[in-house]
């Protein structure tokens, strides 16, 4: 060995450890300050889960196993998972959704088990489990807002730039309705039994089948009435014909004189002519709202399937009908489809917008309508909206 040869170069010192949401951020910061009740407040505040093997899940969906974790360490504890420590989507493990509310009545039968919540992370809290804690917990949870669903959310370990990216911006709008991070593509978008219990009632999947059928609909833009498209592209028709804007009373003489031709009967005819009149009506509203330009209308609704196809390829994913391959390729394809039937984020959100009240508000200007511009306003105008990061082309 050479006295005189320079050092060895030392090794890198390891990145510091990046929390993946705000609640691991909020965990961390508490636990750094020593500050148990911001910790508390913290889980109070987000849903946990625990790990399940599906068979399991499957077999007796209402029972939630909760097993002993016992540590190399020299610790017992039931575990808990927050949502930016979930491990990677595998197809035979699946999570429940609990509380701390839930934790805290499970019925602790032995004063020496913890609470283990992220146990083995950089984002690791051992809670102890005491008659006064559990009170502590209970008081906690009461005492903290519920996640609201007025804000944007995402994982710092997501995907933020790229095609999937893209694709998945495209269906932020029930993301944000949700409360669930836009940009994940993971082990569950709402707990599994939840995920499959709203399948069934909204959509009638039960199967990989059914969701694979369902989801074709949607990226063919088949799952909408089609009588929205009709209008809006007799007046697209109308306004490459004369240059110009049609007046309402000709659009709507001859979107009703189309349908009449095709052999609609005198109701549907009559359906044709109010459908135009609504359209206009919600046209004014979205103007007035910010949700289209003075001048801007809206050319077509197929946005609505294509956003909802980003959420089901997700919901597929979290129900385990199919695998993160198939749900990748079915956003980024909903994202394609989305740049080339639309102009800009906000044409699209309008058009979102139009097909999603078109179908369920009736003109009630209701929780659908409400949704449309919060989740419409924060896309649009939050720094941290991937609509202000990702080119529309």
């Amino acid at each position: 060995m050479n006295p005189n040869a320079p050092a060895a170069a030392p090794w890198p010192p390891p990145a510091p450890w990046a929390p993946p949401s705000e609640t691991e951020h909020l965990l961390h910061e508490a636990g750094l300050r020593g500050d148990v009740p911001g910790q508390l407040r913290a889980l109070a505040g987000a849903e946990l889960y625990i790990p399940a093997p599906r068979a399991e899940a499957d077999a007796d969906p209402e029972t939630v196993t909760w097993r002993v974790h016992r540590d190399p360490a020299g610790f017992a504890c039931r575990p808990v998972l927050t949502r930016g420590m979930l491990p990677a989507w595998h197809p035979d493990w699946v999570f429940h959704g609990v509380s701390l509310r839930w934790a805290a009545e499970f019925g602790w039968s032995d004063p020496r088990l913890l609470l283990g919540v992220n146990v083995g992370t950089p984002a690791q809290l051992l809670l102890p489990t005491g008659p006064a804690d559990l009170a502590l917990w209970r008081r906690s949870y009461a005492e903290t807002d519920r996640p609201r669903k007025d804000r944007l959310l995402a994982l710092r370990h997501g995907a933020l730039r790229g095609p999937l990216a893209y694709g998945l911006a495209c269906g932020a709008h029930l993301a944000v309705g949700n409360a669930v991070p836009w940009n994940e593509v993971g082990t569950l978008y709402r707990a599994y039994v939840t995920e499959r219990d709203l399948l069934r009632e909204s959509w009638g999947i039960t199967t990989r089948e059914e969701w694979q059928r369902q989801l074709a609909f949607l990226l063919d833009a088949d799952n909408s009435p089609p009588e929205p498209e009709f209008v809006l592209r007799a007046r697209e028709q109308l306004t490459a014909a004369a240059g110009g804007l049609p007046s309402a009373d000709l659009w709507r003489e001859t979107a009703a004189g189309h349908a009449q031709d095709l052999g609609a009967d005198p109701a549907a005819v009559r359906g044709i002519e109010d459908l135009v009149r609504r359209v206009l009506r919600y046209e004014a509203r979205f103007r007035a709202d910010g949700l289209l330009p003075p001048d801007g209308r809206v050319r077509t609704t197929v946005a609505y399937d294509y956003g909802r196809a980003v959420n089901l390829a997700r919901w597929g994913l979290s129900a385990r009908f199919g695998t993160p391959a198939e749900a990748e390729q079915a956003i980024v394809h909903a994202g394609a489809l989305s740049r080339s039937a639309h102009r800009s984020w906000e044409d699209f959100s309008a058009a979102y917008a139009m097909g999603r009240v078109l179908r369920f508000d009736e003109e009630e200007y209701g929780p659908f309508y409400e949704q449309n511009v919060l989740a419409h306003r924060l896309l649009t105008e939050s720094e941290g909206s991937p609509w202000r990061h990702l080119p529309w082309r």
